[in-house]
């Protein structure tokens, strides 16, 4: 195993680690966050109400529309709406959260379709979430590797948390690294700030000790030479290992590894969770 050198201290290093770890529970738990989803509620040309939110929805080639009853109102980027009111067309994996009173509404698009996920600020599943079990952290698992880019972005299919739901992403290259004596590589995603990447993965310990579907790992931008930092202990379950009103995507089939990682977050404790067998 190649190991990143670092000056750190172990203490430095697990407290680093520490304080990760509780920001991203805190994201999670935070009062509308994917712990407060109460549905998913999928749109259609037909009108609909749902018990979680106001109104009655639906989406069209004109993309998604709300006619409130008297009395509701919805707030939208500041402004106070009532009556009918038109978000538009979204983009695909777009969202606008609305508010309703102390709940968020949003609408959003997965996979080429309209739905709705109210966030209620009470919902039991965020209220008796204890924090997510991981791995002690150790620095064995910053693994130093090499990306190469494609010629070309590949569009790329992977299934989702829900079934018949596909997502297509543009893959830039693939890392590759190497694990006790193994050479591995995994198909990369875009990341969420400019240069940075994200791999979605399985291992041996898959349904095991972590989530069985996935769990995603951000890299930072790799170096003029290629060389990037993988950081097992980072490897974060997605939405979908807590709650089954998540989209999340499946990672693709060259990315499910034989190894174990044994790293990063494990499978919720069941009182942070929702039933997963649907998500």
């Amino acid at each position: 195993m190649t190991v990143q050198d670092s000056p750190r201290t172990a203490d430095t290093f697990a407290a680093d680690w520490e304080a990760w770890h509780l920001q991203k529970d805190a994201t999670l738990a935070h009062e509308h966050g994917f712990l407060a989803i109460t549905a998913l509620h999928w749109l259609s040309a037909e009108p609909g109400r749902f018990a979680d939110a106001p109104g009655t929805w639906s989406s069209d080639a004109d993309g998604v529309t709300v006619v409130l009853d008297d009395g509701d109102e919805l707030v939208v980027d500041g402004t106070v709406v009532r009556g009918r009111h038109v978000f538009g067309v979204l983009p695909e994996r777009g969202d606008v959260k609305a508010v309703w009173g102390d709940a968020v509404i949003e609408i959003a698009r997965r996979g080429g379709h309209d739905l709705l996920r109210p966030r209620h600020p009470h919902h039991p599943l965020r209220l008796a979430f204890t924090g997510t079990p991981a791995y002690a952290p150790d620095p064995r698992w910053v693994i130093t590797g090499r990306y190469a880019a494609f010629a070309e972005p590949r569009p790329t299919t992977v299934g989702a948390a829900v079934e018949g739901l596909e997502h297509v992403y543009d893959a830039p290259g693939r890392v590759a690294f190497r694990l006790d004596g193994a050479e591995l590589s995994l198909t990369a995603f875009d990341g969420p700030t400019p240069g940075s990447l994200t791999v979605l993965f399985t291992d041996a310990t898959s349904g095991v000790t972590t989530y069985a579907a996935n769990r995603a790992l951000r890299v930072d931008a790799p170096g003029p030479d290629g060389t990037v930092v993988l950081d097992f202990n980072r490897a974060t379950n997605l939405p979908c290992a807590y709650t089954e009103f998540a989209t999340c995507p499946l990672p693709p089939a060259e990315n499910r590894l034989l190894v174990a990682i044994e790293a990063g977050e494990k499978i919720p404790h069941p009182a942070g969770r929702a039933s997963v067998g649907g998500s």
